[in-house]
């Protein structure tokens, strides 16, 4: 039975909740049945070379849902084998961060208990998103939930996906893939009129300053939207502008309203603007993307834009759990503070 329970050293789920989903599947698929014996805490110790606490959490978990009963001195057997999983999710991300940790726990909050998802991060390489794709297809997968958000490359991204992935089984999320067409569910954020409009709401306050200046890098997996947003944006509305590339050799001008996309950046950002005189909010603007509660406290508050990351998640499970194939525009909102 030791075959049956499959840990893949690449994915970010916990190895005790991929002991769960490999038990998941093998009984839904009947290779497990009801009273069966499953493998002693020590034998998939050493078989896997994973700690005790990681075993013993798998086989709790399981016990709470009733499909795993404990027999004091002979082990742990099959409770019941009555399980019909929703889905079996191959979930790629482009890299982990506090936003995306949202996404994943709605979406898997929402697939509920009798669902399986192993979780992938590419970290925006090319390269590693179509090799952990291509060594997906030895397992069997009913969705691919995927981020595609490319630093590098990916001239032939359409042509890989319609090659390697069945076009029934794709959900995109986040940034929406125009070339495949309507027939892939999508749950997307319009980037290009989500800065704008942001931009817009928030004009009334970005008045007081002389020119806004965008910090995006020239090596970035940011989408082209945001700086077309932004663009559009300082032309009808006559702003001065200006792209940043790289703030670390950024001078900090009074009268300056600064959009950061990347935490570093804020950080360095913020340390620049301490070194002068300039009053925050007042002599010098920040508006951040993607809201955390840190940004809530730094600096008396930074001003944020964002989309509903927990929404996004949510909204994904749901075409998976309601078998449907939607391209959903994502709630976008602007939280004013005092940065600004």
């Amino acid at each position: 039975m030791l075959h049956l329970i499959q840990i893949i050293e690449d994915s970010k789920v916990p190895k005790y909740k991929q002991i769960i989903n490999s038990l998941f599947a093998a009984i839904e698929n009947g290779d497990i049945k009801k009273n069966d014996k499953l493998p002693s805490v020590n034998e998939l110790l050493i078989e896997f070379d994973i700690s005790r606490d990681t075993i013993v959490r798998a086989y709790d978990y399981l016990k709470k849902l009733k499909y795993v009963e404990s027999v004091p001195g002979k082990g742990y057997y099959i409770k019941k084998d009555d399980l019909v999983l929703k889905a079996k999710v191959f979930l790629l991300f482009n890299k982990l961060s506090a936003h995306k940790k949202i996404i994943y726990d709605a979406f898997a909050k929402e697939l509920g208990d009798n669902a399986t998802i192993d979780f992938f991060i590419y970290d925006n390489n090319y390269r590693h998103f179509k090799n952990l794709i291509e060594q997906s297809k030895s397992r069997e997968y009913s969705h691919y939930a995927i981020i595609c958000h490319i630093e590098e490359g990916g001239d032939d991204l359409i042509n890989f996906i319609e090659k390697e992935i069945p076009i029934e089984k794709l959900i995109i999320l986040d940034k929406r893939v125009e070339l495949l067409g309507p027939k892939v569910g999508c749950i997307y954020q319009d980037f290009e009129k989500n800065i704008y409009e942001a931009l817009a709401e928030l004009n009334p306050q970005l008045k007081k300053y002389k020119q806004i200046k965008l910090l995006l890098r020239k090596k970035t997996y940011h989408p082209v939207e945001i700086k077309k947003g932004f663009l559009k944006f300082c032309g009808q509305f006559a702003y001065d502008f200006k792209i940043v590339e790289e703030i670390e050799n950024e001078i900090i001008e009074k009268d300056t309203a600064y959009i950061n996309l990347m935490e570093n950046d804020l950080v360095t950002l913020i340390k620049k603007i301490k070194e002068t005189t300039y009053i925050l909010g007042k002599d010098v603007g920040i508006i951040s993307y993607n809201d955390t509660p840190l940004k809530e406290i730094l600096l008396d508050g930074i001003t944020v834009i964002s989309t509903d990351f927990e929404q996004l998640g949510r909204e994904a499970a749901k075409q998976i759990v309601n078998k449907q194939k939607q391209q959903k525009e994502n709630p976008f909102y602007v939280i004013q503070r005092n940065s600004l």
